[in-house]
This record gives C-alpha cells, structure tokens and sequence, in this order.
C-alpha cells in the first residue's frame, strides 16, 4: 500500500512505483509476471491509495502492476488516479500501457511532464499476448502523443519479429529511450535468435538511445556494442 521505493532495473531514472488500480488485468496477456503470485484478484480501485502523499521531487511509475489504461478499467479509476497525481505537481510519472488510445482519450488530464511509455514485444500477433490491442495500433497512438509527451517503448519480454516492420514500428513512436529485456518467467514463448536481436539494437540505436536488460544476456550472450549496463546508441559515420 502506498508509494514504494523502485526496485526494478528497467528504468532507473524512476525512483518509486504506485498502484491505486489493482488486481487482474484484462489484458491477461500469457506472461504476465504477476501471475506469479497465483490468481489475483478482480481488478478493482483501492481507495485507500487516493489518500496517499506522493511527495515532492520524485518519479513515479504509476500502475506498475496492472495496466491503468487496460480496456475494461473503469474510466472514472482512471481519472481519479490521474487527478491524485496532478495534487503533486512537483513530481514527474511514468504511465505504461499496451492501450495508448485510452490514453489519448485522457491526456487532457495527465500531468504535464509525464513520460508516456507503451509496450511493444514484436511487431506480430501472438496468442500469448492476451486481449491487447495490435503491436500496429499502439505505435500508431503513441506516436500522435508524442506531438504532447516525452515518449518511450519497452520491448519486453522480446518475442521473435520481423526487423524493418518493428523497427518502423518503433520509429512511429519518436522514443527518447527503447528498453528491451527478455521473458524471465520460462513462458516458453517464441524468441528471436542473438544475430536478429543484435541487428534489432543496432538500427534501434541509429534514432533512439537503446536501454538493454541484464536479462537480454540469456539471448545474446555477447553484445559488440555495449558493455552491460550501458546505454547503446550508434552514431552514424
């Protein structure tokens, strides 16, 4: 309950997470690691975290454990959520979502400043992604909030992909960063080879900074352009 220090690796510029939205999201996408913790609860707002003091100075990934912009989260959990964090206009915040559109719909009232991130682990459709709108769509919306927001995409858990069609997929989204880490939950999904993902990170790095996870070694042991935990961007020649 309430704000928690950050503990991930994928964004370590993010210095807490915050969930007032919480339980199964609809999504239900296959690898979802929450499901690690069993059958969670419906989805449902915690009212008791619109009560919480979210500080000053801080970055604040909100609905780090349930898609907030998820089709079938009630509108009004999202604006309520949204709202608590314009109270704390010295803080910046991450949303993250694999349905951009829904948040277009509410970008009047997302707190200026805020980074806006969607998920894209392929430029295909797998069963295991769940009930998520197509890798296609969501580039194509973040893409129109970039015109407002700083943007960034986070392919994770990568999943095997067509090079120029992700690529452009990616590029449609002007991001400032890409994060990109593999599956760590054994799901069993299809996965590209280490050539493949290495070219991915080198055309990525021709127009955006490339942000690689440790656990990207398990697939591409020996990356030549980087040494872990650097960022990777190539400047051209």
């Amino acid at each position: 309950m309430g704000l928690n220090e950050s503990k991930g690796n994928m964004y370590d510029w993010v210095t807490h997470t915050w969930n007032a939205v919480k339980g199964a999201c609809p999504h239900d996408c296959d690898y979802c690691y929450m499901k690690r913790w069993g059958n969670l609860n419906p989805v449902r707002l915690d009212e008791k975290e619109l009560r919480t003091n979210l500080g000053i100075g801080n970055f604040i990934f909100v609905g780090s454990s349930c898609d907030l912009f998820a089709e079938g989260i009630k509108h009004g959990w999202v604006a309520d959520t949204l709202i608590h964090c314009s109270m704390y206009p010295d803080n910046r915040y991450l949303f993250q979502t694999k349905n951009p559109q829904l948040m277009y719909d509410f970008r009047q009232i997302i707190p200026k400043g805020s980074a806006l991130c969607v998920t894209i682990e392929t430029n295909r459709n797998y069963v295991q992604m769940g009930r998520t709108p197509t890798p296609m769509d969501r580039a194509n919306w973040l893409g129109v909030l970039a015109e407002s927001f700083d943007t960034y995409v986070t392919i994770e858990p990568v999943m095997d992909f067509d090079l120029e069609e992700l690529v452009e997929l990616v590029k449609q989204c002007r991001p400032k960063q890409v994060n990109i880490g593999a599956d760590s939950g054994g799901n069993k999904l299809p996965e590209p080879d280490g050539e493949k993902l290495q070219e991915l990170i080198y055309e990525l790095g021709k127009f955006t900074t490339v942000k690689p996870k440790k656990n990207l070694k398990r697939l591409l042991p020996v990356i030549g352009y980087i040494e872990y935990p650097e960022d990777f961007r190539h400047e051209e020649q």
